[in-house]
């Protein structure tokens, strides 16, 4: 579903997630330790990975839930930007 930079990244800011559990795509990531400062941090990470910039309307707590939803958020913003 996503790519592996996404992938890296995201472990990155979930210090909870063992590196053998496999990353679902409905993982809640604030039971993985994603707190509003990690928010802040994987946003920042994921604009300067994929050269975009996450607009208001997706900076919600939705975007922020799960794997798939960050992950959708991102493609619908690289394809904007494109």
């Amino acid at each position: 579903m996503w790519d592996n930079r996404f992938e890296e990244i995201l472990r990155q800011h979930l210090p909870f997630l063992p590196a053998d559990e496999k990353l679902q795509e409905d993982l809640r990531l604030t039971d993985f330790g994603l707190d509003s400062l990690g928010i802040v941090q994987l946003l920042g990470a994921l604009e300067d990975a994929y050269g975009v910039r996450f607009l208001d309307d997706a900076l919600t707590p939705e975007t922020f839930q799960t794997p798939a939803v960050l992950w959708k958020t991102l493609d619908r913003i690289s394809e904007n930007a494109g």
